[in-house]
């Protein structure tokens, strides 16, 4: 079975754009955008970037999250989350899956499908793009980082804290397939 990659993005700017750029470097990959995602994509002027990576593009539009049917079928080999908002983190932290991005990460766990977390919060200070290309100070509360630090120990899920890690977590995967 020709197995893809599913990618998931949250209603966060930070690392946005570069989260983006990963994706265009990256074959037979499927991408879903949680509500959040598709405005903040929008607003940040991103959509012709999306569409360049030439990967299928699925929106949180159905109650029931059609698409996760998919993890129950074999189709993909690995979930990635970024950016993941701290909301998102929360939830799958303590096992919500009432939107599109939490219920593929609740699914992909219930199948063992690998997940890879880029969590927008990881550290007590951090600079994140805003719209117009402005970047802001953000200081993650503590119940974020506690956050971060539960779901880094849920099973078949790695948290990454940076783009390079990201990147690396992500080819390290594909290379296991390979």
């Amino acid at each position: 079975m020709n197995q893809r990659l599913a990618w998931a993005i949250t209603g966060s700017g930070h690392y946005l754009r570069e989260s983006l750029a990963i994706l265009q470097t990256l074959k037979n990959v499927d991408v879903f955008l949680s509500k959040a995602a598709a405005e903040i994509i929008q607003q940040y002027g991103f959509q012709e970037q999306l569409i360049n990576t030439g990967h299928r593009v699925y929106q949180d539009k159905t109650a029931s999250s059609v698409p996760v049917e998919l993890f129950y079928e074999g189709k993909y080999h690995t979930l990635v989350i970024a950016p993941a908002t701290s909301n998102t983190i929360a939830k799958m932290a303590y096992g919500f899956s009432d939107s599109l991005v939490t219920n593929l990460y609740a699914q992909a766990g219930k199948t063992r499908v690998p997940s890879i977390v880029f969590a927008c919060d990881t550290a007590p200070e951090l600079e994140s793009e805003a719209p117009r290309e402005n970047v802001v100070k953000v200081y993650p509360r503590g119940i974020d980082l506690e956050n971060v630090s539960k779901l880094s120990r849920f099973e078949v899920t790695t948290v990454v804290a940076d783009m390079q890690s990201l990147s690396q977590a992500v080819q390290d995967r594909l290379k296991t397939l390979a």
